[in-house]
């Protein structure tokens, strides 16, 4: 049996504490799986959390490994109701979503709107609201998770809702599809899977790139659709036209419609986030832990996801609330390889673009008032994020001893204990510091 495969594949990767304590439990439900989509339950909500955030990827690899599909791969809580299960609940009201497990919880109420995003939410919550002739076709597209596949998957239920056939795909996975139907001499059966709905909505329309049979026969897709008013949304990493590998009667056609572009997430929106998943996952947290969070993560909404349910997991397992000394041990497994690559060039880099200054004016003898503040914090943060010891950081700026960055540390910090706005703001920069570049 497959699982029993996987559970083989598990421990051999992970200790025998781990194995027992959170994949034993675990059963599969074969009756809802399927290539591209693999249910397990899990007894209780911390253990199914904890496993969707922690083994989640790891299940997935092994299953493409198997079967050359990369699947979905939710975990459920037992007893929750068949309406867990992927498209099943669309399926029991009328409607069809084919070649998917739309993820329920990926609804426009769910989705935290501010001014990184709210234009790309009107766009896809107007395209929810009148298919096919809002906007056609439609490209959100923006950095790693910051809610491209929540809104895509939102306009998704939405419309399987109102019973109507709905196709959504990450573009990976349409890729395998077509492979294996070329494969088979089956394309028919690959064209009605794709071109025989009212909404066609692609994930990850980048891994379009360089694949020419895939585009070809995407272009005629998109064109079947379009011609028949029906709806395609794709989500990308880029607008369309930036997307080396394109062809570019493709990037036409999709230049067509509305681009939407997502920002990462401003601090007040990273907070909200944080404190709506909070009343979801049903964790209570004070507001230092919530800024905390929110100003050491960088944008990404998933790895924010992950944290807060290590950290429920976590409180669960112990029978206590949240303090900030757990939330700190549990951050650090998250920002140690991220500040193994900071350096105090990097950290000078961040704080004279978020003070409007050169880093020359910073490393020479000025006393402008901003000039010295940037320098502050510099050395504070230098002294937080690197391993760097005063007298190396004394040597950045050119001074002849430490003592001078040794006072610096001493009034910055001063000012941060005592100014609860003004630490905020340091720690949120601290946490773009360490976030990681893009590639």
């Amino acid at each position: 049996m497959i699982f029993d495969a996987l559970c083989n594949e598990l421990k051999t990767r992970i200790s025998d504490d781990e194995f027992t304590r959170y994949i034993a439990p675990l059963k599969f439900l074969e009756k809802y799986s399927k290539s591209d989509y693999v249910a397990l339950e899990a007894p209780n909500p911390y253990l199914a959390l904890w496993v969707q955030s922690k083994y989640g990827s790891k299940i997935a690899d092994f299953f493409e490994k198997e079967s050359g599909i990369r699947p979905n791969v939710r975990v459920n809580v037992k007893n929750a109701g068949a309406k867990k299960h992927g498209d099943l609940l669309t399926k029991g009201e009328g409607a069809t979503v084919k070649s998917t497990a739309l993820n329920l919880s990926y609804t426009f109420d769910s989705f935290v709107v501010g001014n990184s995003n709210k234009f790309a939410y009107t766009v896809a919550k107007a395209v929810s609201e009148n298919l096919g002739a809002a906007y056609n076709p439609v490209v959100i597209f923006g950095g790693v998770g910051i809610g491209k596949t929540h809104l895509l998957q939102a306009i998704g239920n939405i419309t399987a809702s109102q019973r109507k056939s709905v196709t959504y795909r990450k573009c990976e996975h349409m890729l395998n599809d077509f492979t294996e139907h070329m494969r088979l001499k089956t394309m028919d059966r690959f064209r009605d899977q794709y071109r025989n709905c009212d909404a066609l909505l692609v994930d990850d329309a980048q891994f379009l790139s360089g694949k020419e049979g895939l585009q070809e026969e995407f272009f005629n897709t998109f064109e079947e659709l379009h011609s028949r008013g029906k709806q395609i949304v794709l989500t990308a990493d880029q607008p369309p036209k930036m997307i080396a590998g394109l062809t570019e009667r493709l990037k036409s056609r999709f230049m067509w419609g509305q681009l939407a572009e997502i920002q990462p997430p401003e601090l007040e929106t990273k907070i909200a986030i944080i404190k709506t998943k909070c009343e979801i996952l049903k964790i209570t947290l004070d507001k230092e832990i919530v800024n905390y969070i929110a100003s050491r993560l960088d944008d990404n909404v998933r790895e924010i996801e992950g944290v807060l349910s290590n950290i429920n997991l976590y409180c669960a397992m112990l029978g206590r609330p949240a303090s900030i000394e757990v939330v700190k041990d549990i951050l650090k497994n998250y920002l140690r390889d991220k500040l193994e690559n900071i350096t105090i060039d990097s950290i000078a880099q961040a704080v004279a673009k978020e003070m409007n200054c050169k880093i020359s004016e910073i490393k020479s003898k000025s006393r402008v008032q901003q000039i010295v503040a940037a320098r502050k914090m510099i050395i504070y943060l230098a002294r937080k994020l690197t391993q760097n010891s005063m007298p190396l950081i004394a040597e950045y700026f050119g001074m002849k001893d430490h003592s001078a960055v040794s006072h610096a540390y001493r009034v910055i910090t001063q000012i941060i204990e005592n100014d609860a706005d003004f630490k905020l703001k340091i720690d949120a920069l601290a946490g773009k510091i360490a976030a990681p570049k893009e590639p």
